[in-house]
């Protein structure tokens, strides 16, 4: 049994007493151990697994300790408890609830919100102040729903940003529209499910779980923090460690861990010590940076490993550039198994550098915490038309997909959208496959409103006979959709080839089918034709032909990829949702981890260089007066040095000759006794 496996701190927290609990898990303590401990000892107590709801960070976390639990117990009994993300377990919920939502990806939705903060006027109301941006907007929207809890967009933007207050009424009105423009499709986005999750719950939806076990408690934002609050369960089980909080930037409160002893009066406190991860020296280096933090909750690591360490070292480059090609050497030298490997760094620019330089020496990588898989436009594509595919209501996959077509922006798209829907009474899909050709104009004219900058730019309708010497299916050929003036021979056949391919996967369950005939589609091949070339031009506009080949060939990877991911998946509406719901947890290839901070967390290597440890970068001063803060740069240095196992290289360097920028070191280079120029520390400190 996995509690005879336990040590005496973990075993202690594990069979806790039933209500509130909370167990301060610091890096390498076995914390999941000890949630998978706490779960066995809930089933041994005749706690039937339906009545556990487990939420963590990743759905990889939740998959691994039902894996666990599956191998102690057996699998039909671990998969009946309720396992995942706060999102895919309100997901969930919300699909009992209404199997009609349609959950999208915040870039999908930015593009409907900057669509309606694009029809403003802001000039009319403010000569001399500068609006937000529509991007900028939508961000703080969405920090805005994680953090608020009873104001309204419009007055927490008036407490939060006052010199803004000329806009605060228009920024209050996008937000309105913006989510009726949702209500209206049926879209959802992340916070949006436990929005409306916490919405429904004890009406419309119902949950009686007795006992809820929360891991990376101390990155739980205050909308999360409610939710548990509404779930009200009579057992709470919270596992976290405040020296590991680093999501503030999307609305984590820390305040939530530090204050839990305090909310719940009969709380009990727990603290694991025992590291097993890492060396006695890295350990030590982690703690002397930590403890300018304030303390929470009092703790001391003890290391359980007795083999003699490496002490960690500190390295110094005259320049940017020559780092990144030193520490590639150095890599290259003391490696066996570059997956045990990881580079890590605060900002993405560092990636590039890093991933140039060990791709010249040859050696694999992988990169994870910056541009993500699913964001490559050809991976979008062939998303977007499977997403519209299995349910014809996705506007917002349906425009995606014919801003590929020459001539068809993104409005006009929407218009043909529209227009299918009354060809098909209602339906975009009858309106592809058997439109009514006795309405003449499909086209509903835009209102006039000069207010919001809306003009009627349709004109006259044009004769669909303009395209019959195209060849095409006679259902395309007669559907009055084409009359959009719009419409050329190009993007006639482009929206052929989409009705063709309509009509063979309309009935195709299978996701390892499905993808296997968008790619091997006409406007697939358009679509990744398209891509490549533009990826392959030349300064004269003139094509490279080895470029676009490699081009060529990264596309056809990404697809055989997508087509793995299919695996174990049976039902289409289901592999696109676990699309959705995983996608930030994936990261492609082998070799060297490379990857920034926040994508490290949870995570540990046998070697660790941190790179770019230079004041201004890490710690990013930038980043901390906007809403972050020194302490929380410092857990960020915390969480990357405590993910080494076994060695550990910090790096900086003096100058980046390209930028003209000269650099000083990092303030927790001094603060880990690496540095000691102790006029420089005092400087550092001061702008702390």
């Amino acid at each position: 049994m996995p509690l005879s496996l336990l040590n005496e701190e973990q075993l202690g927290a594990a069979t806790a007493r039933f209500g509130h609990n909370i167990v301060i898990a610091s890096a390498g303590t076995g914390k999941t151990s000890t949630i998978v401990g706490r779960i066995a000892h809930l089933l041994n107590s005749n706690v039937a697994p339906e009545e556990i709801l487990l939420l963590t960070f990743t759905n990889k976390a939740a998959a691994e300790m039902i894996s666990r639990l599956s191998t102690l117990f057996s699998q039909k009994i671990a998969s009946k408890i309720e396992a995942g993300t706060f999102h895919a377990i309100c997901y969930k919920l919300l699909k009992r609830h209404n199997p009609a939502i349609l959950l999208k990806q915040p870039t999908e939705l930015k593009t409907l919100f900057r669509s309606i903060y694009e029809k403003r006027e802001f000039k009319k109301l403010h000569y001399e102040m500068t609006e937000y941006s529509a991007n900028f907007l939508y961000d703080t929207y969405s920090f805005y729903q994680n953090t608020e809890l009873e104001l309204c967009f419009g007055d927490w933007m008036y407490n939060n940003r006052p010199d803004h207050e000329c806009f605060c009424d228009i920024y209050e009105d996008i937000a309105k529209e913006y989510e009726r423009m949702k209500d209206r499709y049926g879209y959802i986005n992340f916070n949006d499910l436990l929005i409306k999750t916490k919405e429904l719950l004890n009406k419309e939806i119902f949950v009686n779980f007795k006992e809820v076990l929360v891991d990376e408690y101390q990155d739980t934002n205050s909308l999360q923090g409610s939710l548990l609050d509404k779930i009200e369960p009579s057992s709470l089980f919270c596992v976290g460690d405040y020296d590991q909080s680093i999501y503030a930037f999307n609305g984590a409160n820390i305040n939530l861990i530090g204050s839990f002893s305090k909310k719940f009066a009969d709380a009990s406190v727990f603290t694991l010590k025992k590291n097993y991860r890492s060396t006695g020296l890295i350990l030590s280096l982690a703690d002397r940076v930590i403890k300018f933090n304030d303390r929470i909750y009092p703790k001391e690591l003890e290391v359980v490993r007795k083999d003699k360490p490496e002490r960690p070292a500190l390295l110094e480059f005259d320049e940017l550039f020559e780092q990144y090609r030193s520490v590639s050497l150095k890599i290259k030298r003391n490696t066996i198994n570059y997956d045990d490997v990881a580079v890590i760094f605060r900002n993405n620019s560092s990636a590039d550098g890093m991933e140039a330089s060990l791709r010249e020496l040859g050696i694999s990588c992988k990169r994870k915490g910056g541009k993500s898989f699913f964001d490559a436009k050809e991976v979008k594509a062939l998303f977007d038309m499977y997403a519209f595919f299995v349910n014809p209501k996705d506007m917002m996959a349906f425009i995606h997909i014919f801003e590929y077509a020459k001539g068809i922006g993104s409005a006009t798209a929407k218009d043909i959208f529209e227009g299918l829907k009354r060809m098909g009474q209602g339906s975009a899909y009858w309106g592809i496959l058997k439109p009514d050709t006795s309405i003449k104009n499909p086209f509903e004219k835009r209102k006039v409103n000069y207010q919001l900058a809306l003009f009627d730019d349709f004109v006259d309708l044009e004769c669909v006979s303009k395209f019959a010497h195209l060849g095409l299916d006679e259902t395309v050929l007669e559907n009055p959709i084409l009359k959009h003036p719009k419409f050329t021979d190009e993007s006639a056949i482009f929206l052929n080839d989409f009705c063709i391919l309509y009509k063979k996967v309309n009935k195709i369950k299978e996701p390892l089918a499905m993808v296997e005939a968008i790619s091997d589609s006409n406007i697939y091949k358009y679509i990744i034709e398209m891509l490549s070339t533009s990826r392959a031009l030349k300064k004269d506009r003139s094509v490279d032909a080895d470029l676009k080949k490699k081009a060529l060939l990264n596309i056809e990877r990404r697809v055989i990829l997508i087509k793995k991911l299919t695996k174990n998946h049976t039902d289409n509406q289901r592999f696109l949702n676990a699309m959705i719901l995983g996608s930030s947890e994936l990261s492609k290839g082998d070799g060297v981890n490379l990857l920034t901070v926040h994508a490290s967390k949870g995570l540990e290597f046998k070697d660790v260089y941190i790179l770019d440890l230079m004041d201004g970068r890490f710690p990013n001063r930038k980043l901390a007066s906007k809403g972050g803060s020194i302490d929380e740069e410092r857990r960020l240095f915390y969480v990357a040095v405590t993910r080494a196992k076994d060695r550990l290289w910090l790096s900086y360097a003096k100058e980046d000759r390209i930028k003209k920028l000269k650099f000083q070191p990092s303030l927790f280079l001094y603060e880990a006794g690496l540095k000691r120029n102790n006029d420089e520390y005092v400087k550092l400190s001061k702008e702390k």
